[in-house]
């Protein structure tokens, strides 16, 4: 399936990788996610405004597989999937979901999650985990639609240990 011909979503919305073309708009939006959901994610917009240009490209060509959602010209959304060294191969991790307050419900995050799933179960990836502040339960919820399920696992955010993280992991076997 193309990244732009996601079931179910409207016409004007379509999921593409972030590239060297596109890492400015994926740095607005990252950035945008920080000061928005500042409890969500495990860098601060501070230590986000103190990447030069060249730290955000190497980031993008060589840290986790990026996407973005965009509602005609403008990208109203972000997922990452990340293969932490101490990962099992087949394993990965979402990182970094975010959608725009006025593209909450719109299909963007399950258009988001299904362009991830799709790469990673290319890839090889049998297992997706992800970590979802515990007081966000929206996003539990989102997640458990997705096909997720709590682990029971937990960690805390090093910057503010009063922000308790689930895990929550889907298994990708194959279609």
């Amino acid at each position: 399936m193309a990244d732009d011909a996601v079931p179910g979503l409207a016409p004007s919305l379509r999921v593409e990788r972030v590239t060297d073309a596109t890492w400015t708009d994926y740095r607005a939006v990252r950035q945008a996610a920080l000061i928005d959901s500042p409890r969500a994610f495990w860098t601060t917009y501070a230590q986000s405004a103190g990447r030069t240009d060249e730290d955000w490209r190497t980031m993008v060509a060589t840290g986790p597989t990026l996407w973005l959602a965009w509602d005609d010209d403008r990208p109203v959304g972000t997922v990452g999937l990340w293969h932490a060294e101490d990962q099992p191969a087949d394993e990965a991790h979402l990182v970094g979901m975010w959608v725009t307050g006025g593209h909450r419900g719109s299909g963007a995050a399950e258009a988001l999650v299904a362009a991830l799933v799709e790469h990673a179960r290319a890839e090889g990836t049998r297992r997706l985990t992800l970590d979802v502040a515990r007081e966000n339960v929206r996003a539990c919820r989102f997640y458990l639609r997705q096909g997720f399920a709590l682990t029971g696992e937990q960690n805390v955010m090093p910057w503010d240990p009063t922000c308790v993280e689930v895990r929550m992991s889907r298994s990708l076997e194959p279609v």
